[in-house]
């Protein structure tokens, strides 16, 4: 198949008789060109299919009206939310959205870093993955004066806006309302304890254990992924151990579905035997049987908040850039895979 060779400026200015120079002065309104050269450069452009090169045009103006959006995964509510709600106030306000998924992965979320930078965005928002334990590449994105936006999983160290919920407050919320159940030993899937936001609902985890006079149980706290299938493989670990427990806490919803799988399968009944709760008030938790108790984390607020912060960079530039928290409240979502005292 023959590849059609892209339009120029300078196809446009031989189609008029015109300098390049002046072509690109019509394309950008330049006020010293007349309104007829403008229409017919615009027409002329219009026909011969021209489209503009975006990164030329950054180099040129300091300012490519791009905003990157790095997410560990698009397969969940909560991201899709949040990048449905960036992208409305961004486009609102002449910014587009060029999105990366990291996957979790150190690798491809410095990849992702370099490419978005390579192209010249006017900012980077991103949530960090997984794996990551060394901030290097986003300090790359300060040192170059690049507005750097973190939300859900942030870094205090790297001194940047950061938004999100307070996790360690919401432990506290899941363990209260476990113990108003009756449970007595309760596990918690977790993500791995590098990640601040998993280290701050651990160690909420840990704190309501001691304020109920429960003992903290190493073995019944286990890091993850916290995708179906870690759920599916740790809830078996659970129920084959010999300190089985009777309330489980998944720090996110794709882990507690996996988790009720297996208790499902298992003929284990939910809440009666072991009471579940997930977190993050993922659309399948109200279409399965029993519905899944969790923490509603304001998905839509976030997304709105971290392109409002990205956009206040922009409008004060000389604005020292410090550690700037805007922790939004969570609310607790209870459902029949907990809740032993419903009717």
């Amino acid at each position: 198949m023959e590849i059609k060779k892209k339009t120029t400026l300078k196809d446009i200015a031989a189609t008029l008789g015109l300098t390049p120079s002046a072509v690109s002065k019509a394309l950008n309104n330049h006020p010293r060109i007349s309104d007829k050269t403008k229409a017919a450069v615009q027409e002329a452009a219009i026909k011969l299919q021209y489209q503009p090169n975006f990164l030329s045009s950054a180099l040129r103006k300091g300012k490519s009206n791009l905003v990157g959006l790095i997410v560990p995964r698009i397969n969940t509510n909560f991201y899709a939310s949040v990048i449905e709600n960036i992208e409305a106030v961004l486009n609102e306000n002449g910014y587009s959205v060029i999105m990366a998924q990291s996957n979790d992965t150190y690798k491809k979320e410095c990849e992702s870093i370099d490419n978005l930078l390579n192209i010249q965005v006017d900012g980077i928002i991103a949530s960090i993955a997984n794996e990551t334990v060394d901030f290097d590449f986003y300090k790359k994105i300060k040192d170059k004066g690049v507005p750097l936006i973190l939300f859900d999983r942030g870094e205090n160290d790297l001194e940047v806006d950061y938004i999100g919920i307070d996790d360690y407050n919401c432990s506290h919320l899941i363990v209260e309302h476990l113990v108003a159940q009756k449970c007595q030993r309760i596990a918690h899937i977790t993500g791995f304890s590098h990640t601040r936001i998993f280290k701050n609902r651990i160690r909420g985890f840990k704190d309501a254990l001691e304020k109920f006079g429960l003992p903290i149980q190493n073995d019944l706290i286990i890091e993850s992924n916290l995708q179906i299938e870690d759920g599916r493989r740790i809830m078996k670990s659970l129920l084959d151990s010999k300190n089985r427990p009777d309330g489980v806490y998944a720090a996110s919803d794709n882990a507690a579905l996996g988790a009720l799988q297996v208790l499902l399968e298992e003929g284990i009944r939910v809440p009666d035997e072991i009471a579940l709760v997930g977190f993050g008030n993922e659309p399948f938790g109200t279409i399965i049987k029993p519905e899944i108790s969790t923490i509603n984390q304001f998905s839509a607020e976030i997304g709105k908040q971290a392109a409002l912060a990205f956009l206040d960079r922009i409008k004060y530039p000389k604005k020292v850039v410090s550690l700037n928290k805007i922790i939004l409240e969570a609310q607790l979502l209870i459902r029949n895979s907990s809740n032993r005292q419903r009717i």
